[in-house]
């Protein structure tokens, strides 16, 4: 049996900490809390203290109001009940952080959700070896393999070129996705005005204050619908066939999510242009991020547990799925 089954448990509301009295990602408010991220199925409101990066708090702060957190930059730790604990990029979104815990000899990493793609919105994913590597599974079957993201983006603008009296409406989850959308098709030398619906300009106001420039961004509420003729709107996927969208002119709907590789997603959602974009590893790099960590067990959690948890064994991994309440996939 691990060591790390005297002092680190988990839960199905979270990972506790014992010598810290701390929990990570908690589903419930707790008196301690260590945040990987701003998503809501990790950061929740009503905690009496919380650590996080500075950019994960004050994405907090917008979406609950909270300001009880203390900030712990990447490389950066604090230590808790003799528990050593640092926090170290993820890739997934602005903020992001592995919790690297160290105790007693032990080093145990939770990933929260990461990515190994890159992403111009925030920091790489940062290799961490461990003996405890407890880590994601969102797309935790080998038929997951996400395509390059310059082709997808590329798929983007030539619709657009194609469709110059309609406009192209991107469905994007308001953190995390609207803003790496719009930073991949700067990146690809689209300069021109991308336009939001109003679910989205706080998040991405925000990422400019902390440093990721989106370039001209513009609200459709104030905006001519014949002005928006041929030009990109990102929207929250709830609006992309609701009555928001009749404002628009004639619009290709599309969507960017990891999920869109899944044609009947696609079709659920009327998705015309699925945009296979994902904030999450998928198999090939979950696999090769274990291999990498070189961990001597390995718990999975957040998605397809099992195939992970067996593909362990195959490779003389010790392994365990976790199963935790309140995850959810549509952060991506």
């Amino acid at each position: 049996m691990a060591k790390s089954s005297h002092w680190i448990e988990p839960h199905p509301h979270g990972i506790y900490i014992k010598p810290a009295d701390a929990w990570i990602d908690p589903s419930r408010a707790v008196s301690r809390a260590l945040v990987t991220h701003g998503h809501a199925d990790h950061a929740r409101g009503g905690h009496e203290k919380v650590w996080a990066t500075p950019e994960t708090l004050a994405i907090m702060n917008l979406r609950y109001g909270t300001n009880v957190g203390e900030p712990v930059s990447y490389g950066g730790g604090i230590e808790l009940g003799g528990v050593k604990i640092s926090y170290h990029s993820a890739g997934h979104v602005l903020g992001s952080a592995q919790i690297l815990m160290e105790y007693q000899g032990e080093r145990v990493v939770a990933t929260g959700d990461y990515k190994r793609r890159a992403d111009p919105t925030c920091a790489p994913f940062e290799v961490i070896p461990c003996d405890i590597f407890i880590t994601e599974a969102t797309f935790g079957l080998p038929v997951f393999k996400h395509p390059s993201t310059d082709v997808e983006i590329q798929k983007l603008l030539s619709a657009k070129e194609a469709h110059p009296e309609r406009c192209i409406l991107v469905g994007a989850y308001a953190l995390g996705k609207a803003q790496r959308v719009i930073g991949e098709l700067r990146a690809a030398g689209y300069n021109d005005t991308i336009y939001l619906h109003g679910a989205l300009e706080k998040m991405c106001t925000l990422y400019g204050e902390l440093g990721v420039d989106l370039g001209d961004i513009q609200p459709v509420m104030e905006t001519e619908k014949e002005v928006m003729r041929g030009q990109i709107i990102l929207a929250p996927p709830s609006a992309l066939n609701d009555r928001w969208s009749r404002r628009l002119p004639d619009p290709v709907t599309a969507m960017a999510s990891g999920w869109m590789r899944v044609r009947q997603r696609a079709r659920q959602r009327n998705v015309e242009l699925p945009i296979i974009m994902s904030d999450h590893a998928d198999w090939d790099e979950l696999t090769q991020t274990i291999k990498d960590v070189s961990p001597t067990e390995t718990w999975v959690t957040h998605g397809r547990e099992d195939a992970l948890v067996h593909w362990c064994a195959l490779n003389q991994i010790k392994a365990k799925a976790l199963e935790l309440v309140g995850r959810e996939e549509e952060d991506d």
